[in-house]
């Protein structure tokens, strides 16, 4: 998390959609073997935790189940030029959106993990052009199979941190500025962020 409260934000609601538009995170954690970190789909259940899933083989699955752990998902994030700003009598930055979640972590039962992949897939699915697949598609022996090599985790979120930098620290027109300059330069999504949420 960045150390300047400007670039922090309290809304839970605004959190919570990150996660699910981003849908994806890293998963970090202390292990036998030292620090180790997995990248994953991620599902809120809305009511302070988060779902994942794991390959059985990862070097995370076997040493999760009651750790601490950290997952990070990481929104738009762009390089932003001093050419940009009014005076340029500066230096680059760079903007993005992160955020951090904490808390320990529990693994799920099968059924558990099944409502996982079926939420994952409606959800994904839903974005897709099309009849939406659906995992009752696959036959009985193939998903035994399947959900074998995989493990489902779910974590409480005891520690919410998120970093919204948004060049907030900035004058107005100077923001006017970095969006447009943003929208020009294949960045959209962060021009919009910064339009809406630094005004």
């Amino acid at each position: 998390m960045h150390p300047n409260p400007l670039f922090r934000t309290e809304d839970r609601a605004l959190l919570e959609s990150l996660i699910e538009e981003v849908g994806f995170g890293m998963v970090f954690a202390q292990t036998g073997d030292g620090p180790r970190v997995a990248h994953t789909p991620l599902l809120s259940t809305g009511d302070g935790a988060v779902q994942f899933h794991l390959a059985r083989g990862n070097a995370l699955t076997r040493y999760l189940a009651g750790q601490e752990a950290l997952v990070v998902i990481n929104g738009p994030d762009a390089y932003i030029t001093p050419r940009w700003y009014a005076d340029a009598n500066t230096v680059p930055t760079w903007d993005y959106i992160a955020l951090e979640l904490q808390g320990p972590v529990r693994k799920m039962a099968e059924e558990g993990l099944v409502g996982l992949l079926e939420a994952l897939i409606e959800r994904h699915e839903g974005r897709i052009a099309g009849d939406p697949w659906m995992l009752g598609e696959v036959d009985e022996a193939k998903l035994r199979q399947m959900l074998g090599m995989i493990v489902g985790f779910e974590m409480e979120v005891r520690a919410w941190r998120p970093t919204l930098k948004l060049s907030q620290n900035k004058s107005a027109e100077d923001r006017a500025a970095i969006a447009d300059g943003l929208q020009a330069h294949g960045s959209p999504s962060l021009a919009a962020l910064i339009r809406t949420l630094a005004p």
